[in-house]
């Protein structure tokens, strides 16, 4: 029956991993298997591959053929190269130890390449990661500049705001100052005022008290001849009820004479 080495498909979605494994070819990719000669990961950088070198080379001995994609991993582990070796070894143009040697040579030289490929791929995760941390520091920082910025404006604002409160009491203090000064200059005018008054009404007091005197003898005087004529009109008035009277008693006695 013809045998394949072939991949054998497992892991989950999006994640897969494959065994290498020599299988019948009419049998299905997932089906049953003669024999498990390793493993393949893809998801790992580089890819991990876990082989039987030697099982791997005698089913190649024995006519088992590879798919594609099993030939290139084969290939990357030497199997095909020690099958080569061997082949050179039945033919006699190599001995066993010089084929065991070629082939540890090739290895180790292999080793040193894969070493070497990992380590500029550690190398460049590394200038990866200092790249991202380098932006994430240059972001950081640009936050925080931004955030000083919207502090110091907040507070610009904040002393502004002060500033004009304090400027309006100042002013409210200054208008309150001016109308206490009014306030204090109208007393000072009105007693000025006062005073000129005084000083004004003092001569016309002084003339008013000397005129004082003579206006009190001319009213004494006038009074007094009122009182005069009222006393004589007074008398003239009592006279002439007295002779009223009498003529009204001598009325009746001369009626009386008649009868």
């Amino acid at each position: 029956m013809p045998v394949r080495i072939r991949l054998q498909r497992h892991g989950k979605k999006g994640k897969p991993y494959y065994w290498v494994v020599a299988a019948d070819a009419r049998s299905k990719r997932d089906g049953k298997f003669l024999e498990k000669l390793g493993s393949y990961n893809p998801n790992t950088n580089p890819a991990t591959i876990e082989l039987n070198i030697d099982n791997a080379v005698q089913w190649l001995v024995n006519g088992a053929q590879p798919s594609d994609t099993a030939r290139r991993i084969l290939s990357y582990k030497g199997v095909l190269y020690k099958h080569h070796l061997l082949g050179g070894v039945r033919k006699g143009a190599l001995t066993e130890e010089q084929a065991e040697a070629k082939f540890n040579a090739w290895v180790e030289e292999k080793t040193k390449t894969i070493a070497k490929k990992e380590a500029g791929l550690d190398k460049e995760k590394a200038e990866a990661k200092a790249k991202a941390l380098e932006a994430e520091k240059e972001v950081n920082e640009k936050r925080a500049l931004a955030a000083e910025e919207a502090l110091n404006e907040d507070v610009e604002a904040e002393i502004t705001e002060e500033a004009i409160v304090v400027t309006e009491e100042a002013g409210a203090e200054t208008e309150a100052t001016e109308k206490a000064s009014a306030v204090t200059e109208e007393p000072e005018a009105e007693v000025a005022v006062a005073e000129e008054v005084v000083e004004e009404a003092a001569p016309v007091a002084e003339e008013v008290v000397e005129e004082a005197p003579a206006v009190a003898e001319e009213e004494v005087a006038k009074e007094g001849a009122p009182e005069e004529e009222v006393a004589k009109e007074a008398a003239t008035a009592k006279a002439e009820d007295a002779a009223a009277e009498g003529d009204t008693e001598e009325k009746p006695a001369a009626s009386d004479k008649k009868k």
